[in-house]
C-alpha cells in the first residue's frame, strides 16, 4: 500500500474527461502521469502507460460518459495495462459512473447493466472505486472493493447559499430524487416540494403533481443527472403554473443532448447549475453555471493515499 509520500502516487487520465483529471493533477501539485491511448485502424483501443508504475499508488480518471461504451472499455483496457505494469493500489477515479440508471430488474428479461461495470472494473484490476452522486446508493454494494462515494452537494449549496435567493424552496423534480432534495432544503435551510411525474417515452415525461406550496418563491430544483431535461423541464412548467417566482435547477451530472438544450431554452428555467463531471456540451444559448469538483477529488485522492478519512468532505 501506499506509504504515504506523494513520490509514490501517480495520477492518470482517460480521454473522457481531460480538463477535470488536468484540475485535479494541479490541486495535488503533481503532474498527469504519461499514457499512450489511441486506435488501431479497426477501432480497437490500445494503451500504453510510459512511465514505471511498479509499486506506485495509481489513480486513473475517467467518467462513463459519452460515448459510455468506448470510455468504459478504455478504463478497463488502462486499469489492465496497470495491474501488469505492477502498480501497488489501482483507484479508478470516475466522476460521472455511466450505467447506473440500470441498477435493478424493474422489467421482465432486462439486464442490471450497473452490477456488471462493477464486476468488469474488478475483473480488469481495480481496487478501489472513487465516485461522485451516484445515481442510486445501494451500487456501492455491487462492488466488494472499497468505494468512496463523494456527494457535490456542498459545492453547489455553497454557490447557490451566494445568490441570496428571496423566499427559496428546494423542489424535487421527481419523486426519485426525494431524499437529495430533503438534504437540500436542510443544507438551505429552507422549505421543500416534490413533484409526481409519468413518463410517457423515452425522452417524453409529464410532470402532473406537486406536493408543497411554490407561490411567490424561488424554486430551486435539484437531481443528480440530466440529458434530454425532460423531467426537469417539465417540473418547471408545473411549477410556472402553480405560482413560482424565478426556476432555477441545479444537477450534478449534465450529459446534455440537443434535445434537451432545446428545451431549456423554451422553458421557465433561469439558470441551470452543474459540476464538471462530465464534459460540458451545451452552447451559450442558455445560462449554464459549472462548478468544479477537482478540489473535492483532489482532496479525496490525497486523503485515501494517506489512509486518512474522507468523511468531513462531506461536510458544507
Amino acid at each position: 500500500m501506499a506509504n504515504g509520500s506523494m513520490r509514490n502516487m501517480k495520477v492518470f487520465s482517460g480521454s473522457s474527461n481531460p480538463l477535470l483529471a488536468g484540475k485535479i493533477a494541479e490541486y495535488l501539485s503533481l503532474p498527469l502521469g504519461e499514457v499512450e491511448i489511441r486506435r488501431f485502424p479497426d477501432e480497437e483501443v490500445f494503451v500504453k502507460i510510459k512511465e514505471n508504475i511498479r509499486g506506485r499508488d495509481v489513480f486513473v480518471v475517467q467518467s462513463i460518459c459519452r460515448p459510455p461504451n468506448e470510455t468504459l472499455m478504455e478504463l478497463l483496457i488502462m486499469i489492465d495495462a496497470m495491474k501488469r505494469s505492477s502498480a501497488d493500489r489501482i483507484t479508478a477515479v470516475i466522476p460521472y459512473y455511466g450505467y447506473a440508471r440500470q441498477d435493478r430488474k424493474d422489467q421482465p428479461r432486462v439486464p442490471i447493466t450497473a452490477k456488471l461495470v462493477a464486476n468488469l472494473l474488478v475483473a480488469a484490476g481495480c481496487n478501489r472505486l472513487l465516485t461522485v452522486d451516484l445515481h442510486a446508493q445501494q451500487i456501492q454494494g455491487f462492488f466488494d472493493i472499497p468505494v468512496d462515494h463523494l456527494y457535490a452537494s456542498p459545492i453547489i449549496v455553497k454557490y447557490l447559499k451566494g445568490k441570496h435567493f428571496k423566499n427559496p424552496v428546494v423542489v424535487s423534480p421527481d419523486t426519485g430524487a426525494v431524499k437529495a432534495a430533503y438534504a437540500y432544503s436542510q443544507m438551505l435551510d429552507c422549505g421543500l416540494a416534490i413533484v409526481a411525474k409519468r413518463r410517457t417515452g423515452p425522452e417524453q415525461v409529464e410532470a402532473f403533481t406537486l406536493v408543497g406550496d411554490v407561490k411567490g418563491c424561488t424554486a430551486i430544483m435539484v437531481d443528480d443527472m440530466t440529458s434530454t431535461c425532460g423531467t426537469l423541464t417539465a417540473a418547471a412548467r408545473l411549477l410556472e403554473s402553480h405560482g413560482a417566482g424565478e426556476i432555477y435547477a441545479a444537477v450534478t451530472h449534465a450529459m446534455l443532448t440537443d434535445v434537451g438544450c432545446k428545451r431549456l431554452v423554451e422553458s421557465p428555467i433561469k439558470e441551470l447549475v452543474v459540476t464538471d463531471t462530465i464534459p460540458l456540451t451545451v452552447g451559450d444559448k442558455f445560462p449554464v453555471t459549472e462548478l468544479s469538483v477537482s478540489d473535492l477529488l483532489g482532496e479525496a485522492i490525497l486523503r485515501i493515499h494517506e489512509d486518512q478519512s474522507v468523511t468531513s468532505l462531506f461536510r458544507l
